[in-house]
């Protein structure tokens, strides 16, 4: 891989069993553009674009330009932010979840 950044969206792209085309899709971008942030030195995207990237891959932007943000910690962040924009109800059907796993 060319980048650390492109490096880091083709591995989750590859572990999450998207083609390029599907990620572009995701992303509201292209399938070449995706390949040149994999591919090409270096790679220059917008902050709009690397957080629809982010999105579709379930992490943060975070995870692609800090060092030492591991991928279960930019997916947690990435529920979390989700979470916080829940309804109160749909808040408290996830805690009671929570809630059932602990009781085992």
């Amino acid at each position: 891989m060319a980048t650390t950044i492109g490096f880091k969206i083709n591995k989750l792209r590859k572990d999450k069993k998207l083609t390029l085309d599907e990620l572009a899709t995701l992303a509201d971008s292209s399938k070449s553009y995706i390949w040149e942030l994999e591919n090409k030195e270096p790679p220059r995207p917008s902050a709009e674009k690397l957080g629809k990237i982010a999105k579709a891959l379930g992490v943060t932007i975070d995870y692609f330009i800090g060092d030492q943000v591991s991928v279960e910690d930019a997916t947690d962040q990435m529920f979390y932010r989700k979470y916080r924009n829940m309804d109160p109800d749909m808040k408290e059907k996830i805690r009671k979840m929570i809630d059932l796993w602990d009781d085992e």
